[in-house]
């Protein structure tokens, strides 16, 4: 369950952040200033999580350093980190702006 964990506006009225867990539908995490930061967090938590538990060791592969790929689409981002989800894997990519995207390997080359 890539994208388990999604980032949303706090709750309280506040202008901050929070990281959802969708397995459990609750705050994961709660009163990040920065949008961007609650983003990372969230990816963070799906590298290290599946739809029920921890991810096995065996199915997360970290790249360090990270290296600079192309997509399919032929745009660079950074890879940092590989996991596997539903059989697959996927790469961490963060474009020049720190966007994340999880992109399929097969649609990944290193640049």
């Amino acid at each position: 369950m890539l994208g388990r964990f999604t980032v949303r506006p706090a709750d309280d009225g506040s202008d901050r952040f929070g990281v959802w867990d969708s397995a459990v539908n609750g705050w994961r995490a709660t009163g990040i200033d920065d949008e961007k930061r609650a983003h990372d967090l969230a990816s963070d938590l799906d590298v290290q999580y599946d739809a029920h538990s921890p991810r096995p060791p065996d199915a997360i592969r970290h790249v360090d350093p990270a290296q600079q790929v192309q997509r399919a689409a032929w745009s660079t981002g950074e890879l940092d980190v590989w996991i596997r989800d539903n059989g697959e894997w996927l790469g961490r990519v963060r474009d020049e702006n720190g966007h994340i995207t999880w992109i399929p390997g097969a649609n990944l080359q290193l640049a």
